[in-house]
């Protein structure tokens, strides 16, 4: 295998692993059901484990001290068999009675002891013709230690052992025990004994337990796992259920309820959700009426309103365009008229306008629109307003000149409800207009630097009919309810209108539409929070307002060529 072989089998791997880690992560997050099932087969898992090991452990030490113990009463038994024989003879100094006791004593130990695994040498030098030598039968000499030999000379009156490991006549290797003790021959001196006995029987039944354990273990963790499942899932189809209906209810199906099964805590549950859809089904219904009844009444009393108020209009404007033929009394109270009249007949048409978006009867009137040439447009009609305030009108526009689909006379009806209630509120500050593009969104900034508001009131200033200082009138007309229109346009496009304020820096509206109709507006050119203040904006003290106004207006609105990039 290659390097660049072994290299793209590693990120595979490693791709597929994080695919599958990926989604794992995912069901334990959004399953309920696999976290409680895997949380329970691990720690059952881990409980069998423990378990099964401390049983293994218990089994083993306990056959292991059983065989020991029987191993060494076997040699201890063989080697008094032995010695028996020995102390019985008479030996004396004949040779061949010594080798004949000896060889008897060869057969005994073997028989007494049901193992061939045996070594005896005599601790002392053996005397010269005694007939007497050390045997071995099948025990490599080797496998005996130094400190059992030593155990075994130092203390003639006890066993020694020590574990081993066997070679059987086969070849192979099996766990065992040798057992050590003294022996006596009279006239001779004293022996080693060594028998040695293989633990494979025990093995295999330590084997066998213990690969019952852990299938016994397997076992059970597969069946408390199926337990588990079906438990969990008996428990969470009612959850499950309770989440559907739930989210079905919350999507607007008020007549979604849930089966009610049996009189137990779930049932319980579904009874309570769905005396609770009841309750807000009926709410629900009750408010629609109600708020059907108030659009149905605004709608109508707006259009019945608007055949006297034309009479009145009518002759609102005859009075006025008379006023100068009356005494100065009657003059101003034909202007007067006029203009309320003019007043009371935009309230009309916000009031019809607010009911079409109560109704959910607005259509948007799609355009290819530059944003860019709509502001220069509204601020070209704003600017008599704007002298007569004091305030001075700037265009700053780096982009939004492309088209962009748009209803063109809402998103005018925005700009000019925005500079207007900046001129009225800027004290006769600078403001700046601030048009920018990215390739998702084309936006608007109105930026005043007037007296502000707390940020409380800021967030209020789209709800209908709210001021944010009662006790200060309105000097340029305007009906409380052209912010929550505005709100209501820029949403119809799927945009987004904002403001950010401050008591003493002025406010900054900023209108965000998306380029493609349909889609929801994301983060715009034109950040809400704006980072100038007024000395950034003021120019030389001597200047002429009204020059430098017209100055500014002219020059930064000549470019109207198509933007490539923005």
């Amino acid at each position: 295998m290659t390097a660049t072989t072994a290299t793209t089998t590693t990120v595979a791997l490693w791709r597929d692993w994080r695919g599958w880690s990926s989604s794992i992560t995912t069901l334990w997050r959004r399953s309920l059901r696999f976290r409680i099932i895997s949380i329970t087969v691990v720690l059952t898992s881990f409980a069998i484990f423990v378990t099964s090991l401390t049983m293994s452990l218990v089994i083993q030490n306990n056959l292991f001290e059983s065989r020991r113990d029987e191993v060494l009463s076997d040699s201890l038994s063989a080697v008094a068999a032995a010695q028996r024989n020995l102390d019985s003879a008479a030996v004396s100094d004949d040779p061949s009675a010594a080798r004949g006791l000896w060889a008897d004593v060869q057969d005994t130990i073997p028989r007494a002891a049901s193992s061939t695994h045996i070594a005896v040498f005599p601790i002392d030098e053996l005397p010269v013709g005694s007939g007497v030598r050390a045997f071995t039968t099948d025990l490599d000499v080797d496998l005996l230690s130094a400190g059992l030999r030593e155990s075994v000379v130092s203390f003639p009156e006890r066993q020694s052992w020590q574990s081993i490991a066997l070679t059987l006549s086969d070849g192979t290797t099996a766990p065992g025990i040798v057992v050590g003790q003294q022996m006596f021959m009279p006239e001779v001196g004293a022996f080693e004994v060594y028998i040695a006995y293989d633990l494979a029987d025990s093995e295999r039944t330590l084997q066998f337990v213990q690969s019952t354990l852990w299938a016994a273990g397997l076992i059970l963790i597969a069946l408390i796992a199926g337990i588990s499942w079906v438990v969990m899932r008996s428990v969470s189809r009612p959850i499950i259920e309770a989440a559907r209906t739930s989210a079905r209810l919350a999507a607007g199906d008020l007549e979604v309820r849930l089966p009610v099964y049996g009189e137990d805590e779930l049932a319980t549950l579904a009874t309570s959700f769905n005396a609770m859809a009841d309750s807000i089904e009926a709410q629900i219904k009750e408010l629609g009426e109600l708020s059907l009844v108030q659009q149905r009444f605004v709608s109508d009393v707006s259009h019945e309103l608007r055949t006297p108020l034309t009479t009145i209009r009518l002759a609102a404007d005859m009075l006025n365009d008379q006023r100068h033929a009356f005494d100065a009394t009657t003059n101003r109270t034909a202007e007067l008229l006029h203009t309320q009249v003019q007043r009371f007949e935009t309230l009309l048409s916000d009031l019809l306008e607010i009911s079409r978006y109560d109704a959910g009867s607005v259509q948007l009137e799609l355009e290819a629109t530059s944003l860019a040439e709509v502001a220069e447009d509204i601020i070209g009609q704003m600017l008599p307003l704007a002298e007569s305030r004091g305030s001075e009108l700037r265009l700053v526009a780096p982009g939004g000149y492309s088209h962009v689909d748009m209803d063109p006379r809402r998103v005018r009806r925005v700009l000019r409800n925005l500079v207007g209630n900046a001129i009225e509120h800027g004290e006769g500050h600078p403001i700046v207009v601030t048009v920018d593009s990215n390739p998702y969104t084309v936006a608007v900034g109105v930026r005043d630097y007037g007296l502000g508001m707390d940020p409380d009131n800021a967030q209020r200033v789209f709800d209908r009919f709210w001021r944010a200082d009662p006790s200060r009138q309105r000097t340029i007309g305007g009906t409380g309810l052209g912010l929550s229109i505005a709100l209501g346009d820029a949403r119809l496009h799927g945009g987004t209108l904002e403001v950010w304020s401050e008591r003493g820096a002025g406010t900054n509206f900023v209108l965000t539409l998306p380029r493609v109709p349909g889609t929801h507006a994301a983060d715009g050119p034109v950040p809400v929070h704006p980072e100038d203040a007024l000395a950034d904006v003021m120019g030389p003290a001597d200047a002429d307002p009204a020059t430098e106004l017209r100055e500014v207006y002219f020059t930064e609105t000549i470019p109207t060529i198509e933007e490539g990039t923005s």
